[in-house]
């Protein structure tokens, strides 16, 4: 019975209602598996619709019906740009990332300009100074700085702030953070 129902029926013709139907279905399913960006959804759909061969529809309206679907999505609040970015620019405070990655991440989810300065100046509300505790964290996670043995933190001075760099902090932030001390070093990170 099980092969029976597994075998496709290739003669019956999709609708537009029933691929709207099934776009919305896997939009769903996506959406509770990851919960992406409004544009990660788009990119989901499109390669998804855009492999398959559908007869009845064109491939240049897969477009037009996929922004039908994301909109009712967005209306009905299972797609929000600015929380995605909330969400997601918080976890990775918590991980130790710099704003300048935050906000590379963002954009490369396509997030809208808006949110992401939202975002940032949210971040910046909370602490000014949060890309120094961001790289007082990764300087723990890495064992790299304020983290070394003091006997090799001059020899790995170099290697330490140009990896704080890759990391996006900034050469000031990251010169500050490399000349702490390591007991004070010890002191933030017990409050962290």
């Amino acid at each position: 019975i099980l092969n029976l129902i597994m075998i496709p029926i290739r003669n019956k013709k999709k609708t537009l209602k029933v691929t709207v139907e099934e776009m919305r279905n896997f939009a769903f399913r996506y959406v509770e598996k990851y919960a992406p960006s409004k544009q990660q959804l788009k990119t989901y759909l499109l390669k998804k619709y855009l492999k398959s061969s559908i007869d009845s529809i064109k491939k240049k309206d897969v477009g037009d019906l996929i922004d039908i679907v994301l909109s009712d999505l967005e209306k009905n609040k299972f797609i929000n740009d600015k929380f995605y970015s909330e969400s997601k620019a918080r976890s990775m405070v918590q991980r130790g990332n710099s704003i300048n990655k935050i906000r590379n991440y963002l954009i490369n989810k396509g997030i809208g300009d808006e949110y992401i300065k939202e975002t940032v100046n949210k971040i910046h509300n909370e602490n000014s100074d949060q890309d120094f505790f961001s790289a007082l964290k990764i300087c723990k996670k890495k064992r790299i700085g304020p983290a070394r043995i003091e006997d090799n933190r001059t020899l790995f001075y170099k290697k330490d702030i140009s990896l704080l760099a890759r990391n996006g902090f900034d050469f000031e932030t990251s010169k500050k953070v490399m000349n702490i001390k390591k007991e004070d070093f010890n002191k933030i990170i017990k409050l962290l």
